[in-house]
C-alpha cells in the first residue's frame, strides 16, 4: 500500500485525553482491534504484514485500530493508566465512528481488557476474539528500552530486513516513552480478570502458538477453559507479534468466526516472510559416473529421506527437489540453519557432501510453489558456498544473534543478476 492509500488517522476524545485511531473497510461487520503494548497506527504500516493483516480483515469488516492512551499518537499521560480508563478509550473510539455494538479483537496484553470489556458490557460486544494474550501477568524486573529487544523477543521474523533492528528500535520509541513504557508495564503487572472470564457471554475465539515465547500456550487454555463455550486453535509455529507466521490463517479463521463464511484465498499470490534453504549436492556428476545410473538413483532416494525427515525435524517445508538439492522454507532462521548443519553428518555413509544457502525474506507462495527475490538470493548464495559448507546472509545471522550458532565472516560479494554487494556468512554448530 502506498503511503497516500494509507488510512487516515483520526481522534477520539476520552475525556481530556485524545485517542489517535484508523478506520479501514465499510462492514457490514463493525470490528474493533486493540493491539499490545507496542502499537503506532501510522509507523506499524512500515512493517512487512501490518497492512496486510488489516486489509485482510477490511475485505469483510469495518476495522477500527487505536492506540492505547500513552501509545503511539495518543496522548501520553503521567503515570499508570487504569483498566476502567482503558475500557473508556475502547468506548470512545467506538462512539465516535458510530459503533454501537462489535466484535472485539485482543492482542497480547490487550486479552486483559477485551475480556473486561466483554463481561462489563456485553451488549456492546457481538464477537470476542483473544490472540496471543495473556491470562495473567508475571513481573520482569529488567526491560531494556528503544534499542529494539523486543525484535527478538516478540517478533524477530517481522524485521528480518537489512534494516530490520533499526525498524525494530524506531517502533519501540514510536510506541511509548521510556517512562510511559514502564507505568504500562507495570499497570499490567497488576492486572488479573481471570474471576470475570467466567462472565463472558459473547461467542469467544482464542488463537495462539505453541511456539509463542512471550505468552504459554497453558494461558491460552486456561482461559478457554474458563469462558464459556470458547473455541481456541493453537498453530504450530510463529512469534508472539501477531503479523508473524500465519497470520492470513488468522484472519480467515476471524472471518469464519464472525460470519460464518469463510472466502477462499485469492488467486494471487501470498507474501510471507521465511527463512528459505537451498541445497545441492556437491560434485554429483563426477559420483553419479563412478557409480552408475542405478546405484545413483537408490543414493538420491536416501538423500531425499533423511532431507525430508531433517525438515520436518525441524518444522520447515519442503518445497520442491531441485534433483540434486532441495528447497525449502522455514519461519525461524535458527532451525532453518540447525537444518543445514546436520545434512553434512547424516550424508556421510552415503560418500555425500552438499552446499547450504540460506536468506531470510518475503517470499510469495503460489499453491505449492515459491517465489520472489528472496528465493533467487538464497539460491545465489548457496551457489557461492563451498561442499559441506552452510552460508547465509547477513540477515539470517542477525536475526538468530545469542543462538550459540557460529559464523565466519565470507566478506562482500556480488551475487549474480542481484543489485548490491552481499556480505555472506558461513554458519558452523
Amino acid at each position: 500500500m502506498s503511503t497516500a492509500s494509507l488510512p487516515k488517522t483520526r481522534f477520539a476524545q476520552s475525556g481530556d485525553v485524545s485517542i489517535a485511531y484508523q478506520v479501514m473497510g465499510a462492514g457490514p461487520i463493525d470490528l474493533v482491534v486493540v493491539p499490545g503494548i507496542i502499537n503506532n497506527v501510522e509507523l506499524f504500516h512500515e512493517i512487512p504484514g501490518y497492512t496486510d493483516f488489516f486489509e485482510r480483515l477490511a475485505r469483510f469488516a469495518r476495522v477500527v485500530v487505536f492506540d492505547k492512551r500513552g501509545q503511539g499518537l495518543s496522548d501520553r499521560v503521567s503515570g499508570a493508566t487504569t483498566l476502567e480508563q482503558r475500557v473508556d478509550d475502547v468506548r470512545a473510539v467506538m462512539r465516535e465512528v458510530g459503533m454501537k455494538t462489535a466484535a472485539l479483537v485482543g492482542i497480547s496484553e490487550a486479552a486483559a481488557l477485551v475480556g473486561y470489556f466483554a463481561a462489563t458490557f456485553p451488549k456492546k460486544v457481538s464477537h470476542l476474539i483473544i490472540m496471543h494474550g495473556l491470562a495473567k501477568f508475571a513481573r520482569s524486573e529488567d526491560y531494556p528500552w528503544g534499542s529494539g529487544q523486543f525484535r527478538r523477543f516478540l517478533g524477530q521474523t517481522a524485521f528480518s530486513g537489512e534494516n530490520g533492528m533499526e525498524v525494530a528500535a524506531r517502533c519501540e520509541r514510536q510506541s511509548c516513552s521510556p517512562g510511559n513504557f514502564k507505568a504500562l508495564l507495570e499497570s499490567n503487572m497488576k492486572l488479573d480478570v481471570l474471576p470475570l472470564l467466567p462472565q463472558i457471554r459473547a461467542p469467544t475465539l482464542i488463537i495462539h502458538r505453541k511456539t509463542d515465547a512471550a505468552a504459554p500456550i497453558g494461558s491460552a487454555r486456561y482461559m478457554a477453559h474458563l469462558i464459556p463455550g470458547a473455541k481456541i486453535i493453537e498453530q504450530e509455529t510463529g512469534d508472539h507479534f501477531f503479523i508473524t507466521g500465519d497470520y492470513a490463517a488468522n484472519c480467515a479463521d476471524i472471518e469464519e468466526f464472525v460470519t460464518g463464511i469463510r472466502h477462499s484465498e485469492p488467486t494471487v499470490a501470498d507474501r510471507i516472510l521465511a527463512t528459505v534453504l537451498f541445497t545441492d549436492i556437491a560434485s554429483s556428476t563426477a559420483r553419479a559416473a563412478e557409480i552408475g545410473d542405478a546405484a545413483w538413483r537408490a543414493v538420491l532416494d536416501e538423500h531425499d529421506l533423511i532431507v525430508k525427515r531433517l525438515i520436518d525435524q525441524h518444522r520447515g517445508r519442503l518445497i520442491k527437489s531441485t534433483g540434486d538439492g532441495v528447497l525449502a522454507i522455514f519461519d525461524g532462521p535458527g532451525r532453518a540453519i540447525r537444518c543445514a548443519l546436520g545434512m553434512e553428518p547424516s550424508f556421510a555413509r552415503l560418500r555425500l557432501s552438499v552446499r547450504a544457502g540460506l536468506h531470510t525474506g518475503e517470499v510469495d507462495v503460489r499453491g505449492d510453489d515459491i517465489g520472489g527475490i528472496a528465493v533467487h538470493v538464497a539460491s545465489r548464495i548457496m551457489s557461492a558456498a563451498s561442499p559441506g559448507e552452510v552460508l547465509v546472509s547477513r540477515v539470517v545471522a542477525d536475526l538468530v544473534v545469542g543462538s550459540g550458532i557460529a559464523f565466519a565472516d565470507r566478506g562482500e560479494t556480488e551475487l549474480a543478476g542481484i543489485p548490491g554487494a552481499w556480505r555472506l556468512l558461513s554458519a558452523s554448530a
